[in-house]
């Protein structure tokens, strides 16, 4: 795949499918000659052959990015240094970034979903927001995009945007707190809609061809989950659980316990803007009620 702006860009995907990882974790390689690696994906050895057979004969990979510390990303980075020296440039460890309000709520006890948190990965190169990383025949900007992760970097070369899991074309974000961020999602997308990308290579699934309608239709998607459970609140006080169910309606029950973290994240970012009540945040099944403020 060739981009009018863009380096050569060539994807390996991960043989990892699953419901939260689609059709598998995509580690696309950047440039020629000196090679860099954008998310090497989990720790798996067929996916660590597949990287080296994607090379044409004398390049070697010289960088490794990483959009966001979870391992489905991160995970094959020890086992990609180890076999090429390359240096590592991410935002930080696993809690770099995280909001005041994710840090006190950690601390407070709220756990994570599993989600699969990397918080042994530290890069050699930090990269902060607006930050450049350059080789051979490649350069990337870093663009911090908090909200799926509190590390979430896109990585923008020209028009070209590597969108990570913050912008995906088979799904929305799973936001999971403390992790996770509703609010520093929302903006995040803002901030990515006023770019004028003519491509995005996320993380999981297709290639993105109309980024700037991807990241419209995504932020209408968050804007009608939480009006579905405002409106939801409207009748009675709801358990963390019920309140998902009535949201959630129109997906699968078995994805109910994820969509959880995402009413959680919904619920987070509402009690912060003092439109609903809840007493106890991080306890397993948190009784909401709508404000008293709030317009019905």
């Amino acid at each position: 795949m060739q981009g009018d702006t863009g380096p050569k860009v060539r994807l390996v995907q991960a043989p990892n499918p699953g419901p939260l990882t689609g059709s598998g974790t995509n580690t696309w390689l950047i440039g020629q000659g000196h090679v860099a690696v954008i998310d090497p994906g989990p720790a798996l050895n067929a996916h660590l052959t597949a990287i080296f057979a994607a090379l044409q004969p004398g390049e070697r990979i010289t960088h490794i990015l990483i959009t966001h510390n979870h391992l489905d990303h991160t995970g094959l980075v020890p086992d990609l240094v180890k076999a090429t020296g390359a240096a590592t440039a991410g935002f930080g460890t696993a809690v770099t970034g995280r909001s005041a309000t994710m840090q006190r709520l950690a601390a407070a006890g709220l756990a994570d979903g599993g989600e699969g948190i990397d918080h042994a990965f530290a890069p050699v190169m930090t990269l902060g927001d607006g930050d450049t990383l350059a080789g051979e025949s490649w350069a990337v900007q870093a663009i911090h995009t908090p909200g799926h992760a509190a590390t979430h970097l896109c990585f923008a070369t020209g028009q070209h945007l590597f969108s990570g899991d913050h912008v995906m074309g088979w799904s929305s974000s799973l936001i999971s707190p403390p992790d996770g961020d509703m609010g520093q999602y929302m903006a995040s997308l803002q901030r990515l809609a006023l770019g004028d990308w003519a491509t995005a290579y996320p993380g999981h699934g297709p290639v993105i061809d109309l980024p700037g309608t991807r990241i419209a239709a995504l932020h209408a998607h968050r804007q009608q989950r939480e009006a579905a459970l405002l409106a939801a609140l409207t009748e009675k006080e709801m358990g963390l659980h019920t309140l998902t169910a009535a949201v959630y309606h129109d997906v699968p029950v078995e994805m109910h316990r994820a969509a959880r973290r995402n009413v959680l994240a919904h619920v987070i970012d509402l009690h912060g803007r003092n439109l609903v009540i809840c007493d106890d945040l991080c306890a397993p099944d948190p009784a909401i009620t709508l404000a008293q403020s709030f317009p019905t």
